[in-house]
């Protein structure tokens, strides 16, 4: 799938294709239609990480000291060498690696259900953690900042340079792809070993499906982490899924800062 990710952060970055953010309205006069209504992608079910990339990042415990890849500031490298995860977990802190910048990097299922016609819901159960993807004109309640933060989505959906764009109020047709963008965070860790991220975080992601030859269905989730306390420059992962018939292996277990 490397090339799949190549084609999406080179439309990131040089916005080559197109896409046409679909709002919630109605059809020629019509009533409006929903967020879950206007879907151009059905994400609903069950799904499993494929750990392609990052293993010795993902599936253990990575070393102390071990930050390859994370474009990191000399403060974020001098707070990561301090890293203690015992502390943490006296704090009442194991979910630190938890929150929305790490949590499709842990190796887990996801569910994603609709909580009503214009929230979507996504729980993992690695950390028995949920989020909750807000479409439209959502404001956020007051309150601290938390491990999720606060999720806006918007359903885009590409067409090829030259045709015109889709009837605005009719469901969209063909490809398309879910924009989330989350701010309000409560500090944690890119990485398990200490790796920090801060409350001045900002998190956006992509979810693209992909149908595979065999039949497959692929969830290529693109995330991109933006902070200027402790990030050079927009640190840019990617993370895969696969569609699961049933909820085979979902296993909700808690946080953990020691694996």
């Amino acid at each position: 799938m490397g090339y799949r990710i190549v084609n999406r952060l080179f439309a990131l970055t040089l916005a080559v294709v197109p896409l046409v953010a679909q709002a919630p309205r109605g059809g020629r006069g019509g009533p409006p239609q929903s967020p879950k209504a206007m879907a151009p992608i059905d994400l609903t079910g069950y799904w499993v990480s494929i750990v392609d990339e990052d293993w010795r990042f993902r599936m253990v415990m990575p070393a102390p000291g071990d930050y390859q890849g994370v474009p990191m500031t000399v403060a974020a490298r001098q707070l990561a060498d301090a890293w203690d995860p015992a502390k943490d977990e006296a704090a009442g802190e194991p979910c630190k690696a938890y929150g929305a910048p790490a949590l499709l990097r842990q190796p887990e299922h996801l569910r994603f259900t609709w909580q009503d016609d214009r929230t979507m819901r996504l729980d993992a159960d690695a950390g028995t953690q949920t989020r909750l993807f807000h479409f439209g004109d959502w404001k956020a309640p007051a309150g601290p900042p938390t491990l999720q933060g606060d999720s806006i989505a918007a359903w885009e959906v590409r067409r090829q340079p030259g045709n015109p764009a889709p009837d605005p109020g009719a469901p969209p047709q063909g490809k398309g792809s879910l924009k989330v963008t989350t701010s309000h965070l409560k500090a944690g860790y890119l990485r398990k070993n200490g790796v920090p991220y801060s409350e001045n975080a900002a998190l956006a992601e992509y979810y693209d499906m992909i149908k595979e030859h065999n039949g497959d269905l692929m969830l290529v989730v693109t995330i991109v982490v933006t902070d200027p306390q402790y990030l050079r420059e927009p640190f840019i992962i990617t993370s895969h899924f696969k569609k699961q018939v049933s909820d085979d292996g979902w296993h909700p277990t808690p946080c953990s800062a020691k694996w």
